[in-house]
């Protein structure tokens, strides 16, 4: 056995043969030739002259459609929703409610005032505990404190959505809710959260704020928890800058969301459809979306397939044309075709590879990254030490409260996983040769670091 051989199959080992294709020996045999080829890390060629990277996506599908809304409210001189009819607002909401298959949506300003209009609607309080991933954005987290609740953090998997084989030992009997959050792209596992949820009888959250426009199993994301919530914020698939929606199918829940987005009352055109409403008036804040973001989400709303197929196209081109490379291990996901294929991430061995490799990715032109567009909260130094905006703040202060601990010690799998996955971010306007150049710059590197 000569040295290369050897690398190749101490390599193996390390990711573990169960993941392998068949014949992959003759596969690394063919690609020998291949791997020789020396990293521009090391001195050698890169692929591209230029680094390539993706953008913002909703933004780049701006045109004279936004514009118009835009003129239109302009022109009406009235940007307040309430005090016009033929609010732009309103026709978002409709239209965004019909795209992903649910009875009633509602604008707010913001993804994190939507999951603060959400918790109010599933009625989340002090005494009351809600189980969220460990890696997720400050939002999920802040609102559950800001309602007086106390956080529990479960694990993610190697998708790096929650782990639902980590929720069900977290569930006490304070426990009300569960945040299904779906993270860069990926949509979170529901079959068998819901499942967890009706055994317990826990009413469960879809955050899918990162995976606007994602499926799960033929349903879109939104459209099957009790209530969801997205974001459009400049990151997300479709955007304002800022702006956010709350979601549902269940007539009680829209109320309370619909009140606690606007001081407590509700009105026209929902006090109709609602029957005049169902519940008293109840303390409340202001989460209204005005018409000038009202109508660019209803221009944008219009291109959430065109982005979401172009990603998917393109991801897809990415994975086939790595395929083939032996041993392989990628970013998991519950469902490859409702996934918007944001990511190309490869599950690496240890943080060490992942770095080198995204370090020699870069090298050839290729911007490669870690996990983003979130937090390990349990390790954030403010979550570690349950810092709130009072001393007397209820979500620590009782005994759970006060005996819940943070840290490293609670999340070790969110971490492991955290280090080890990296790759490309991809873009739905990546072009064919970006498309030729990412495949042939993560051969290039895969083969030289892991193969050859």
């Amino acid at each position: 056995m000569n040295e290369s051989q050897r690398s190749r199959r101490q390599f193996l080992k390390a990711v573990g043969a169960s993941s392998l294709i068949a014949g992959v020996a003759g596969a690394g045999a063919s690609l020998g030739a291949e791997g020789n080829e020396k990293l521009a890390i090391d001195g050698g060629r890169p692929v591209r002259k230029t680094l390539l990277g993706y953008q913002a996506y909703g933004p780049q599908f701006y045109n004279e459609v936004e514009r118009r809304e835009i003129l239109e409210v302009l022109d009406s001189k009235k940007p307040f929703r309430w005090w016009k009819s033929g609010s732009k607002v309103l026709e978002f909401e409709e239209a965004y409610a019909a795209h992903i298959g649910v009875k009633y949506a509602i604008g707010v300003t913001s993804g994190t005032t939507a999951l603060s209009a959400a918790l109010a609607a599933l009625e989340i309080g002090p005494g009351d505990e809600v189980i969220l991933p460990a890696w997720t954005w400050y939002a999920d987290y802040d609102t559950i404190v800001l309602a007086g609740a106390l956080p529990v953090f479960a694990e993610v998997d190697s998708s790096l959505n929650i782990d639902p084989a980590d929720i069900e030992s977290r569930i006490t009997p304070r426990t009300k809710a569960i945040i299904a959050v779906s993270l860069q792209g990926c949509p979170a596992d529901m079959d068998p959260i819901l499942e967890i949820a009706r055994r317990h009888k826990l009413r469960v959250l879809e955050d899918f704020s990162q995976c606007v426009g994602g499926r799960y199993r033929g349903k879109y994301l939104g459209s099957m928890a009790d209530i969801g919530i997205s974001s459009f914020q400049e990151s997300k698939t479709i955007t304002a800058g800022e702006g956010g929606a709350v979601v549902t199918n269940d007539p009680i829940l829209f109320e309370r969301a619909v009140r606690a987005h606007d001081v407590g009352v509700i009105r026209s055109p929902y006090h109709e459809n609602l029957g005049g409403g169902q519940i008293p008036a109840f303390a409340a804040s202001n989460y209204r979306m005005n018409e000038f973001t009202g109508a660019i989400l209803k221009a944008q709303e219009q291109d959430i397939e065109t982005i979401c197929a172009a990603l998917r196209k393109n991801a897809r081109k990415v994975r086939e044309g790595i395929a083939d490379l032996p041993g392989l291990k990628m970013r998991k996901t519950p469902d490859l075709d409702g996934d918007l294929g944001v990511t190309i991430f490869l599950d690496h061995p240890t943080q060490e590879n992942r770095d080198r490799f995204l370090r020699a990715m870069r090298a050839e032109g290729i911007s490669a990254s870690p996990p983003g567009g979130s937090v390990i909260l349990p390790i954030d130094g403010r979550i570690e030490n349950k810092v709130t905006v009072h001393p007397d703040w209820p979500s620590f202060n009782t005994p759970q409260g006060k005996a819940i601990r943070y840290g490293r010690d609670c999340c070790p799998q969110t971490i492991d996983v955290q280090e080890r996955l990296g790759g490309v971010i991809m873009d739905p306007n990546f072009t064919e040769e970006d498309l030729n150049d990412i495949v042939k710059a993560i051969r290039k590197v895969y083969l030289a670091m892991y193969v050859a």
